[in-house]
């Protein structure tokens, strides 16, 4: 489902066993590496069985559902699918294959066996092996000493998934406090998502593999938020900082690029367009949605944008246009309070842009004491493309646009 994805975690069903189904039809939500994206139908038949559990983590192509004719008998099928291959033949039965992800495969849910909803918190004390849970949540119990009776499942029916054991985290019996105190040591682990492992990947790949070197320098904001006073007070769109800064990037960028540029290993390449990649915080990590062109659209358009992209990203909606082709990143901390920082290259970028935030600070001016709104920025640079005097000039032309931002209006 992206041009990166190895493996998904299938997030929920939209079908059930039985439902009729036709091409368009959206199946599932499947968590990748960068979204959580619609997983859509393109045969025509009935659900015969469900082959993943909600929450399961599977490899690109894994069988998760089979499609064919109401009544049709598939337990050959079944047997194929929960042999140590996992393989199917080409039997007349239509398998729906998900680009999707992951390390292990649950075992397949009987489509015919009847479902007793069974709430397992409300068993305290009864017998696990009568409670409602998948094998594979059971196994995951079973090695980390988890009680069955006190996890409460989500899936169908409340059936106990891998996703809930993961997320497991023990209470005291007796006692409704927030706080949990333990008279011996405790943990529990969390899995990894699909994007974390691949922020994770990509980050190792670009700090050991860039030789990276650091320019910092500070400039003056006063003008700038007077500015975007200004502008906020007398229009409808409201500007950032950020979006102030994101404008002045990609006008230096026209001036310097040499910035805007990638390696690609027997050739570095010279971008002729300024796509500039923000980085936009969410539980799971970094996303980096891209403001393409930002060199030739204006501020408001920049603004309008950006609150798009944070939206969607919050809500997992990001599709991967939206984040393909940077040419340039910023990372901006100052909203949290950081004063600076270095950020590691988000490839196949040259250079990344660490923001912090804006502090006042008492400076000498002309012989008298004056507060100043000073902003701190850090450059990482990839020094197998840009060398150190190429990357200050560019700082020197981004600090000249924010001092006097009246010239990101000419």
């Amino acid at each position: 489902m992206t041009d990166t994805m190895t493996e998904g975690v299938l997030v929920k069903w939209n079908v059930s066993v039985g439902a009729t189904v036709k091409g368009g039809d959206i199946l599932a939500e499947v968590e990748t590496d960068k979204a959580t994206m619609d997983l859509e139908n393109f045969e025509k038949g009935v659900i015969l069985s469900l082959l993943a559990d909600e929450g399961s983590t599977l490899p690109v192509n894994s069988p998760i559902a089979i499609v064919g004719k109401e009544g049709e008998d598939i337990s050959s099928l079944l047997a194929q699918v929960s042999s140590p291959s996992g393989g199917l033949s080409n039997s007349g039965v239509t398998v729906a294959e998900n680009n999707t992800a992951a390390t292990e495969m649950a075992t397949p849910v009987n489509p015919i066996a009847s479902v007793t909803s069974v709430d397992p918190v409300a068993n305290e004390g009864a017998d696990s092996s009568r409670i409602l849970a998948s094998p594979l949540a059971r196994k995951m119990a079973a090695g980390s000493g988890i009680d069955l009776t006190h996890v409460k499942g989500s899936g169908e029916g409340g059936r106990i998934v891998k996703k809930d054991i993961e997320n497991y985290i023990p209470v005291p019996v007796g006692n409704t406090s927030a706080t949990y105190i333990s008279s011996s040591e405790s943990y529990h682990d969390v899995a990894v998502t699909q994007m974390r492992k691949t922020i994770a990947g990509r980050l190792a790949d670009s700090k050991f593999t860039a030789p990276h070197f650091y320019l910092s320098m500070e400039i003056k904001m006063d003008r700038v938020l007077d500015a975007r006073k200004r502008i906020n007070e007398s229009g409808d769109v409201k500007i950032s900082v950020n979006d102030m800064i994101v404008k002045a990037c990609a006008m230096a960028l026209r001036r310097h690029p040499q910035v805007n540029s990638s390696w690609l290993g027997d050739r570095i390449r010279y971008h002729h367009h300024i796509h500039i990649g923000v980085a936009v915080a969410v539980d799971d990590g970094l996303l980096v949605p891209v403001v393409k062109f930002a060199d030739a659209k204006d501020l408001s358009t920049i603004s309008s944008e950006v609150k798009v992209f944070s939206k969607k990203a919050h809500e997992k909606k990001l599709q991967p246009s939206d984040w393909q082709g940077n040419t340039f990143t910023i990372s901006n901390l100052g909203m949290f309070g950081i004063d600076q920082f270095t950020a590691i290259i988000n490839p196949p970028d040259a250079c990344i842009l660490a923001v912090g935030g804006v502090k006042e600070q008492l400076a000498l001016v002309n012989g008298d004491i004056q507060v100043e709104n000073i902003m701190k920025v850090t450059l990482s640079c990839d020094h197998r493309v840009v060398d150190g005097v190429v990357g200050s000039k560019f700082l020197q032309t981004l600090k000249s646009y924010l001092e006097d931002p009246i010239r990101m209006l000419v």
